[in-house]
């Protein structure tokens, strides 16, 4: 049963990453309303001019990576960042869209859990 429940959470958590990494070059889905603050915050990051492009090819890139199941924990590793700040936009900024974040972190650490052997060197003292 572990096997089919981490497969499920490869393929959920890689083609979550996978379109919402593409949809910020395709534009096929629109994004939903933020709240001022968020899109204050938001407003800031586009205006830099680098942030948004670079955060969809991560986005792309890792969840691809984790879709076809190669270098997983690698793909884990960089998209932890990206997770972590997800959620807490959602917690401080917007909390409407909060449910998400919260699956992708679940999910996120289901996988992390599933290659713990992977991080060992990584979180030994």
């Amino acid at each position: 049963m572990q096997g089919k429940m981490t497969l499920a959470a490869r393929i959920l958590f890689g083609l979550a990453f996978t379109v919402f990494g593409l949809n910020g070059f395709l534009d096929f889905m629109p994004p939903p309303e933020p709240s001022a603050e968020g899109g204050a915050f938001l407003g800031a990051l586009a205006a830099t001019g680098y942030f948004f492009p670079f955060l969809k090819i991560v986005e792309t890139v890792c969840g691809l990576l984790i879709l076809i199941g190669r270098y997983v924990p690698l793909a884990l590793t960089v998209l932890a960042a990206v997770v972590a700040n997800i959620l807490m936009y959602h917690l401080f900024l917007d909390p409407a869209g909060l449910p998400l974040p919260i699956v992708l972190t679940v999910l996120g650490s289901h996988l992390a859990r599933a290659h713990r052997d992977s991080f060992k060197s990584v979180l030994a003292a």
